[in-house]
């Protein structure tokens, strides 16, 4: 069973950095397209972040040149580097690849920005 498990989440002051990481069981992230998505609370949960199996990324404006998403094979994780942290990025990150039909999520991690 396919298994991913966010961490790096935690409260930081604005302006700060965080990288949150996604570890995957059961699966082979090189060869998997995956989101990190957030839900802030009150609100939808939103795509921030994408990378596809070939390494094409896509992020949302709201945070281009801020978040970075990489594909660390070593390790079969797929990281999310933020930085210039804002109040408005408070929110539980969550990672999420499809496979075989299927949507796979972690269980989040939060990342909490105090002015």
């Amino acid at each position: 069973q396919v298994q991913l498990v966010e961490s790096g989440g935690g409260l930081v002051q604005a302006g700060g950095s965080l990288r949150l990481s996604c570890a995957a069981s059961n699966i082979i992230f090189s060869i998997n397209a995956v989101g990190w998505y957030r839900q802030a609370p009150g609100k939808q949960r939103e795509l921030v972040a994408h990378i596809t199996s070939g390494g094409l990324t896509h992020y949302v404006d709201s945070v281009k040149g801020r978040f970075t998403i990489s594909r660390d094979r070593a390790k079969n994780t797929i990281d999310l580097q933020i930085n210039s942290l804002k109040p408005e990025d408070t929110a539980v990150y969550y990672c999420n690849t499809p496979l075989n039909g299927a949507d796979y999520w972690g269980q989040g991690t939060q990342v909490t920005v105090s002015s």
